[in-house]
Formats: C-alpha cells, structure tokens, sequence
C-alpha cells in the first residue's frame, strides 16, 4: 500500500527511525526555542565574580546569586515600569476581546449590504507592515491630545484585525441549526451572541488575549516615539535604562528580561487550558 499524499513514510512510520527522527526535531525546536531564555536565566543568576564574558560557555552558575534583580529594582523603577505596561495591556485586551467579538460576530453571522466589501477592506489591511502607518498613527494620536500618554500608546491596537478575523472565522464554525432554534425561541441578536455563539469560542479569545498581551508588553518602538515622560515609561522602554552610562552590566540586563517574562509565563500558565482548543477553533479554513 502506497504512502497517502502529503505524508512522510519516514517521519510519520511508528518505526524505531521514525520515533527517533521525530525526537531529534523536537530537541531542535526546544533548544532553538529555549535555549536564548535560559541563558538569559542563567546569565541573570550569575555573580559578579564570574566572567560572561569567557569563552568557556556555563550553563550553570558557579556562585548563584538573586542580587542582580535587588539591582534592577535599584536602578530603574521596575514595578512602576511593569504596571505602566500592565496598564497598556489590560486597555488592549479588553479592547480586542470585545471589539474583535463584536465584529466578527457580524462579519459572520449577521446579513448586511456591503458586508464582503467591508471584509476585504479588513483582510487588505493585514497588507501593510506596522512602520509604514506608525506616522500617521504618530500625527494622529498628537493631534487627539494624546501624546505622552497610556491611552495614546494602547489606542492604535484597541481592535486588531488579525484578531477580528480569527473570531469571524470562531462564529462561522458554529452550527447553523443552533442559531436558528434560538431565533426560534425568541432570542434577539445580544442574546444569540451571549448564550450561543460566546460559549463556544472562549479557546478562541484565550489566543486573542494571550497574543494581545504578549505584543502589548513587548512592543518597544510605539511607546518609545509617544511617552517622554519618564514615570509613564512601559517595562520594555524602562529596561534600556539598564544599558546605559551608569549602568553596563549583562548579568543586571539579564535579570532585567526575566522579571519582563514572568508575567507572560503566569498568563500562559492560566489560560493553556483554552489556547490549543482556540487554535484549531480559529483556524484559517481553506
């Protein structure tokens, strides 16, 4: 019997071979993919004695230490930074999980003259790299009073598109039959939306929140060109203080980036549960 199309007879066969190429993958990816964090990790942990520098590489620490993060805190005010960025994020995520709810629920359920026009204009927006509209976005968020503030930095990504397509798709998935008994039984649109359609896609807004999270906290350049005033500095714009005149120190750098991916981590860790189910919910069908 002949391999079927598109799979490998190697890679996919339950063979010794097939088990042990599957696994070197997979090590590849880990060490691709975590290698860089823990290095960060185990630079951050390192004493002053020990040489970063050397080219005999230690994983380990040879004098582990936890002072390297007191001197993060004694050089920048890191936790006023990181709730500035708690700040930005949190606006962002309730602004694409209701947003991107709201209009995915009608791109997809509701009929409407001009609704496939006014997709393609959203799908024609995914287009355009964020630099060649951070201008224009910069013209408009000083023109509205908003330079120089958390509501200037959250308010050009409120509702993603990315994100509003993901959930059209969400909505589409759901079963005709289910909506149309609720219509049925007297459910108006509000209540289709909130009994039916939102109990279904919650994998779905568990990636939307996640990655709305992740690119709000480490999204450097933004708020780099709006904020000037030091105490309204996000995490990430706060860290490069760490690399400055007075302060050169890898070891007080790396210390720095982990106290910035804890808070990515704890999100993870509560919302796994629904972000693989979301993925294949919010899924691109071909």
């Amino acid at each position: 019997m002949t391999a079927a199309r598109g799979r490998s007879p190697i890679f996919d066969a339950p063979t010794r071979h097939g088990l042990v190429l599957r696994y070197l993958t997979l090590i590849a990816v880990l060490l691709i993919s975590i290698g860089p964090m823990l290095w960060e990790l185990s630079t951050s942990l390192k004493s002053k004695v020990e040489d970063v520098f050397t080219q005999n590489i230690h994983l380990l620490p040879q004098h582990p230490t936890l002072g390297n993060y007191g001197e993060v805190r004694r050089t920048i005010p890191v936790w006023h930074f990181a709730v500035n960025s708690l700040t930005v994020a949190f606006i962002n995520v309730a602004g694409n999980v209701i947003g991107a709810t709201l209009a995915g629920y009608v791109l997809a359920r509701l009929k409407f003259k001009g609704r496939k026009l006014l997709l393609g204009v959203f799908v024609s927006t995914l287009i355009l790299p964020a630099e060649v509209t951070i201008i224009s976005k910069f013209q408009m968020i000083t023109n509205m009073g908003l330079g120089d503030s958390l509501i200037g930095v959250a308010l050009p990504d409120l509702i993603a598109m990315t994100n509003v397509l993901l959930m059209r798709n969400a909505f589409l998935a759901l079963p005709r039959e289910v909506e149309e008994a609720a219509i049925i039984d007297g459910a108006n649109t509000v209540q289709r939306l909130r009994h039916v359609g939102l109990p279904a896609v919650k994998g779905v807004l568990s990636v939307i929140s996640i990655f709305t999270f992740i690119g709000a906290w480490d999204d450097f350049l933004w708020p780099l060109l709006v904020l000037q005033t030091p105490d309204k500095l996000t995490l990430t714009v706060g860290l490069s203080y760490l690399d400055g005149q007075w302060s050169h120190d890898p070891r007080t750098i790396a210390a720095g980036t982990m106290i910035a991916l804890l808070p990515i981590l704890a999100l993870f860790l509560v919302l796994q549960r629904f972000f693989f189910r979301g993925v294949a919910e919010g899924a691109i069908k071909g």
